[in-house]
């Protein structure tokens, strides 16, 4: 009777111990516990994802990828799956399993360290949610008590659903549904039993049991859960041997971008970045660019075989590497090294015969044949100016073991190539607002991230040309006006310096038309302009485009374009010429919506009305010398907010159209000419090329799209003697924009009024009689139609605007 008095006190003493300790851990530890209703509005990491205007993937950015799925969405099969594994009595306990804590802790007593925690589901989501991964009896406490606070807070779906979507399982993904996205590239609604039960045999060890990296253990686990289920009656014998009978088909799948445009994604990223901060990679943000996922391969299309063409034109410069003698195993530990550039695919050469060559590619698993045909291009290059003899066989060009580049057509077949050394830039945009429509910023993005269409700040050359000319327009000149393309020299006295500007082709054409002088790049005429009008008020004028004023010359050279200027400043300045004198700014973001799909931002940028507002005759707000100040259009915006913004008026629209009919013949008649190819009336441009073809430049336009190419390397050397802006930019903008214009009709500025076309006498300038031979019609603004052709000696430089004793004395050489 003692002995049982003994126990039975013993035993109540251990009870009253064990609530002591209880209620002491409790009162300790309630007062720091977190609240449990932040579950009910806790935001899981989910990445930012860029989209085209078209809803094609671009890009995402963040650590974790995670796609949250609603507790309605998960499939019966996998919460049994998971149970199994996990938590077979999730559905009876209160948020705590004795009989796991006691097996826990008798594993401890017996081993001597913690093998398992004996943790609930529940126990679980408080870990993942408020504590951390730290192994101690309090944290374990701790973790106690929020689970009973969460069983009393939360329903078991809510529960499950907190913990299925926070859960890492491996190779960055978090959650099951991101789990099934990266291992099987599906959803988890779609995947099969036994894919469930490989992913919910993960939250364990995900290292241990990923099918990726340990393929034996994740089987094992999956067989051994699909057992558990089997034994608990989830599943029929049926379901189960099935099962077990699947392979483990699990591969590396990632959210694979639909839409190839690294430099917007990266320009997004930026934007975002500077919106939200850190949050941007996190918060779930779904950004919809301006991009089109047409126009953006299009661009992509014309920039590659743009450069790929420019470079064979000027040779072969030999194997990215060469390893000669090596055994195949070696060579393919040499190709597993290299990548894809910009779709050039890397390859070592195994054969050589008549026909061609035996390469190895796609990692070294596979040889495929490049034929001869392919290779004809590939003369040596000795330098940018000279190659050497056409080859005569493929063993003149390639060697056993040189490591080359191919290019894969549709056809499946491969031509020999290498990646360029030249870059390029493109940029496109709605003139209407300045969304942009398309942009590449080099070669290839995994070749180098430098932007050049934005960062990259160049000589633009002739095609700034159409900046001064504007001036002109504005400023009384018209296109029939004569100006002395004859030699001129300046001199500075101080610096004992002399400057003989020239033109290109070292001619000089005497008077010559503006119209004319624009579509032939006469340089002298450009400078004489500018001479003309005063270089300080020509650059407040030109300013007016978006420009900055320290990046414009303050000398006469800034008329040959040797102001220093990024390709989405140009094709800015150039979309005011399209879109009939407004200004515009270009954009990319055309909406952001958060997590849940709500619109936090929609793009409302200043759009040029859909009717324009004809500017009077006979006024002159648009002079050089009237300075930056303009009479601004009123917009709708500023009486109602919500109203679309309209942009504001910085040109003259006569100023424009006479402007693009000039700009129309630099295709017609100028050094555009090769675009005539393309049969649409409707397109307008003008090339540029700086000294020793350093850069090579078109930009072009009809109403809809404005683009500019640009084209040259990093660091600035020649391009080559007979590389010039219609060459090699020209060939890229007419490649897009064939594309991007293809089944649209003609679409040009409409005539403004104010207008006038006369016939103009081409000796004088002036309007022709009926009787002036080979007089032609000119287009003019109805307050600067020019004299008749008998009007002469009234103190009037003919075709000029100046008064005969202000127009600047020239030296003639």
């Amino acid at each position: 009777m003692r002995l049982l008095k003994f126990f039975w006190w013993s035993l109540v003493a251990m009870v009253c111990g064990l609530v002591l300790v209880l209620s002491g851990a409790y009162l300790y530890l309630s007062p720091s516990l977190p609240s449990v209703d932040a579950l009910r509005s806790i935001q899981l990491q989910i990445p930012l994802r860029v989209y085209s205007s078209d809803g094609k993937l671009i890009a995402e950015f963040g650590e974790m990828r995670r796609s949250p799925i609603r507790f309605s969405e998960i499939p019966p099969n996998f919460i049994n799956a998971l149970l199994s594994a996990e938590d077979d009595n999730f559905a009876n306990h209160y948020g705590v399993d004795p009989s796991s804590l006691m097996r826990a802790a008798s594993q401890l007593v017996k081993s001597g360290h913690i093998q398992t925690g004996g943790s609930t589901i529940t126990m679980q989501v408080a870990k993942n949610f408020f504590l951390t991964s730290e192994r101690s009896f309090s944290r374990k406490a701790t973790e106690i008590l929020l689970a009973l606070q969460i069983e009393r807070q939360l329903t078991k779906d809510e529960i499950l659903e907190l913990y299925v979507n926070k859960i890492y399982l491996g190779n960055r993904a978090y959650g099951i549904e991101a789990a099934s996205q990266v291992y099987y590239g599906k959803s988890i609604r779609d995947a099969s039993l036994g894919q469930m039960a490989t992913i919910a045999g993960l939250p364990k060890a995900p290292s241990r049991f990923n099918p990726l990296a340990n393929p034996a253990r994740a089987k094992e686990r999956r067989d051994w859960i699909l057992g558990r289920m089997f034994k608990l009656g989830k599943i029929d014998e049926k379901a189960y041997q099935t099962a077990l009978a699947e392979p483990l088909n699990a591969s590396y799948h990632v959210p694979t971008p639909e839409v190839n445009a690294p430099y917007i994604a990266e320009m997004a990223r930026a934007e975002m970045v500077g919106r939200y901060g850190s949050d941007a990679y996190t918060e779930g943000f779904r950004v919809t660019t301006t991009v089109p996922s047409d126009r953006q391969e299009d661009a992509n299309r014309a920039v590659q075989d743009g450069l790929i063409e420019y470079d064979q034109r000027h040779g072969y410069r030999g194997p990215e590497s060469r390893f000669p003698g090596m055994t195949r195993e070696a060579w393919v530990q040499e190709l597993v090294k290299q990548r894809t550039i910009s779709g050039l695919e890397p390859a070592i050469v195994t054969l050589i015969d008549k026909n061609g060559l035996r390469v190895l590619t796609h990692n070294g698993e596979k040889e495929e044949t490049v034929a001869w045909d392919s290779m004809k291009w590939a003369r040596p290059y000795l330098n940018t100016n000279s190659i050497g003899g056409a080859p005569r066989s493929a063993a003149d060009v390639a060697h056993v073991g040189d490591l080359i580049r191919l290019q894969r057509k549709p056809d499946g077949t491969l031509k020999f190539s290498q990646i360029p050394t030249a870059q390029s830039a493109l940029v496109s945009l709605d003139p209407k607002n300045g969304a942009i429509r398309a942009l590449v910023g080099g070669f290839a993005f995994e070749q180098s991230n430098y932007n050049r269409a934005t960062q990259a700040k160049r000589q633009p050359g002739s095609s700034f040309k159409p900046f001064v000319y504007s001036a002109a327009l504005d400023n009384g000149y018209t296109a029939a006006s004569l100006v002395n393309d004859a030699p001129i020299v300046f001199v500075d006295e101080y610096l004992d310096k002399v400057w003989r500007p020239k033109n290109d082709n070292g001619t000089f054409l005497g008077p010559i038309r503006l119209r004319e002088a624009l579509y032939k790049s006469r340089n002298l005429v450009s400078i004489r302009l500018l001479q003309a009008l005063g270089v300080e008020s020509t650059i407040d004028y030109i300013t007016r485009f978006g420009f900055n004023k320290a990046d414009l010359p303050r000398n006469l050279s800034l008329a040959l374009g040797t102001a220093t200027l990024t390709p989405m400043e140009i094709v800015t300045g150039w979309s005011t010429f399209a879109n009939g004198g407004y200004k515009i700014s270009p954009y990319l973001i055309q909406k952001i919506e958060n997590r849940e799909g709500s619109t936090l931002f929609t793009a409302n940028p200043p759009t040029v009305p859909a009717v324009d507002s004809k500017v009077a005759p006979n006024t002159s707000i648009y002079a050089v010398n009237d300075g930056p100040a303009l009479t601004t259009n009123v917009t709708p915006a500023a009486v109602d907010p919500a109203a679309p913004a309209v942009a504001e008026r910085i040109v003259d629209g006569r100023t424009t159209y006479i402007l693009n009919s000039m700009l129309e013949d630099v295709i017609k008649l100028g050094t555009g000419r090769r675009a005539l190819s393309m049969g649409r009336p409707d397109i307008a441009g003008k090339t540029g090329t700086t000294n020793e073809s350093k850069d090579a430049w078109f930009t072009g336009y009809n109403a809809d799209y404005v683009t500019t190419v640009w084209t040259g390397f990093d660091q600035p050397e020649s391009l080559g003697r007979r590389e010039f802006g219609g060459t090699v930019a020209l060939p890229i903008w007419m490649d897009y924009m064939s594309a991007a214009l293809k089944d649209k009709p003609p679409h040009t500025q409409a005539e403004p009024d104010g207008i006038l076309s006369l016939r103009v006498d081409p000796v004088s300038g002036r309007a022709a009689t009926p009787s002036t031979p080979n007089a032609f019609f000119e287009l003019f603004k109805s307050e600067d139609t020019p004299p008749s052709v008998n009007e002469l000696g009234n103190g009037v430089v003919p075709g000029s605007p100046l008064p005969a004793d202000e127009s600047a004395p020239i030296d003639l050489f």
